[in-house]
């Protein structure tokens, strides 16, 4: 499968993407019915807040529980976009309810959504047509702490500089 977006590495801390063993990765999703068996195994517990989520180079979406780091559910890989993820049951199927694009380990750009409506629309999941909530990350050119901007304000607050308006995190990925 050829597979089109930018790719995001990891940039988290060292320990996390350390303790990723083979076989950490979140279950991969490449179908319908590979959906179905998952959802089946979820309590109404889990079901009741976002999974973690990322679409990896293949383009297959992967989930694991929401409290796991992206890398372990990326298998410690280069993704296409990573972030959280919640279901709800519409009449006979499953749907996205709720998706953003907020992980701390991977620091996608709001323009991954393509990369996810294509892994989700693969498995036949009813979908937004957007990110539900969308973070804008920027890495401070002068201090390199990464930042999340709020309400539009492109200043760092960590040393107070300017914050590039494009994304820059990672832009050698």
């Amino acid at each position: 499968m050829t597979v089109r977006g930018r790719r995001y590495r990891y940039v988290g801390p060292a320990e996390l993407k350390g303790a990723v063993r083979p076989g950490d990765c979140g279950f991969r999703i490449s179908s319908a019915a590979d959906f179905d068996r998952w959802i089946a195994e979820r309590s109404t517990t889990e079901l009741a807040e976002p999974f973690t989520f990322v679409v990896g180079m293949d383009g297959a979406l992967r989930l694991a529980p929401r409290r796991s780091e992206h890398v372990a559910c990326a298998d410690g890989d280069t993704v296409l976009s990573a972030g959280e993820i919640g279901f709800v049951r519409e009449a006979d199927r499953w749907a996205v309810s709720e998706v953003s694009n907020q992980s701390t380990g991977y620091c996608p750009d709001i323009s991954t959504w393509p990369a996810v409506a294509r892994a989700l629309d693969d498995v036949e999941l009813g979908r937004p047509s957007g990110f539900t909530h969308e973070v804008v990350f920027r890495r401070c050119p002068d201090c390199q702490e990464i930042n999340i901007v709020r309400e539009d304000d492109f200043v760092c607050v960590f040393c107070g500089s300017d914050l590039p308006a494009v994304w820059n995190v990672n832009p050698t990925a």
